[in-house]
């Protein structure tokens, strides 16, 4: 699909994903419309053989439902929700930072911040919280979820989405940001509209509001 030869840790992978390449846009299915290819759901020893329609070998592993460090940013929000940005929430959010080779919440704000004390106050650990989740959950299916139960899906989602020009065969040409849609969410997109003929079943169901 988009890789080429055995796995080599001295000679990575590459994605070859421009157009009339391996990974490029060849019809309305299995490419990527944004030009950008997550690989930390792929598993490193998957092999594709070299040459054109090359097999694809895939090594199965179990699936994560719920990652560790899903369940420790979680906990840490909660704890700074019920207790303010009390040392032990901070701690479990650091663990997640301890194993991507980080410093510490206290540290790197205090350091590397224009606003070092943002980590003491309840709304500005809160934000620093949600922007590590941001970070480690990219790519999982997590930020849809966390926009609304956070109430920022208004703020977050009337956005535009970018992504490189795929039909480019030329490097200079293909890494162009290029507006793919806009988004559009307004107050009522946090509650899906009820079927109209559950409502017509049920006279007691009202209707969600906005729709």
């Amino acid at each position: 699909m988009v890789w080429a030869g055995k796995f080599d840790d001295k000679d990575p992978w590459t994605v070859r994903a421009k157009f009339k390449q391996h990974a490029g846009k060849a019809g309305i299915f299995q490419y990527s419309v944004t030009g950008y290819w997550p690989k930390k759901l792929v598993h490193f020893q998957n092999v594709i053989e070299a040459g054109d329609g090359g097999a694809y070998t895939v090594v199965e592993y179990p699936w994560p439902v719920m990652r560790l460090a899903n369940l420790y940013l979680l906990y840490a929000e909660a704890l700074n929700e019920s207790q303010g940005p009390v040392g032990e929430a901070m701690h479990w959010a650091n663990l997640v930072r301890e194993r991507a080779g980080l410093p510490g919440i206290a540290e790197a704000w205090s350091t590397y911040s224009r606003i070092p004390a943002k980590y003491t106050t309840k709304e500005g650990l809160r934000a620093i919280l949600q922007q590590e989740r941001m970070i480690e959950m990219a790519f999982e299916g997590q930020r849809f979820w966390d926009a609304r139960r956070w109430k920022r899906a208004t703020e977050l989602f009337n956005t535009s989405i970018q992504g490189w020009d795929l039909g480019q065969e030329e490097t200079r040409l293909y890494y162009r940001p290029k507006t793919l849609y806009v988004r559009q969410f307004g107050t009522r997109d946090y509650l899906w509209p009820i079927s109209e003929n559950n409502l017509i079943v049920n006279k007691n169901m009202v209707q969600n509001p906005g729709w």
